[in-house]
C-alpha cells in the first residue's frame, strides 16, 4: 500500500524534473495557482462523495493525486510530512 504512495510521489518527483510540456502533472507543477484550485475542487468533490454515498475512493485518490503535486511544487517533501506526523504520535 505505501509503495504505491511512494511510486506516485517518484513519479510526481521525475515529472517535475522532465518539464514535459504534454505531462498534466508537470502543468499542475508549474502553475501554482491551478494546482491550488485543483487541490480545492478535488476537496470539494470529495466530501459530495461522503455526503452522496458514491465515488468515494475515486474521489478520495484524486485528493492524493493533487495534495501530493501541491506539496513537491510548494518544496514540501513528504517524507518531512511522514516526520511531522511521527513525532505527533509521541504526544499525548
Amino acid at each position: 500500500m505505501l509503495k504505491s504512495l511512494e511510486e506516485l510521489v517518484n513519479i510526481i518527483r521525475e515529472r517535475k524534473n522532465l518539464k514535459t510540456e504534454k505531462s498534466y502533472t508537470n502543468k499542475l507543477l508549474n502553475d501554482k495557482n491551478m494546482c491550488v484550485t485543483k487541490v480545492n475542487e478535488e476537496i470539494n468533490e470529495l466530501l459530495e462523495a461522503i455526503e452522496n454515498n458514491n465515488n468515494k475512493v475515486h474521489e478520495a485518490a484524486d485528493v492524493l493525486y493533487h495534495l501530493f503535486v501541491l506539496l513537491e511544487s510548494s518544496g514540501i517533501k513528504i517524507e518531512d510530512v511522514m516526520k511531522e506526523l511521527k513525532k505527533r504520535q509521541n504526544i499525548k
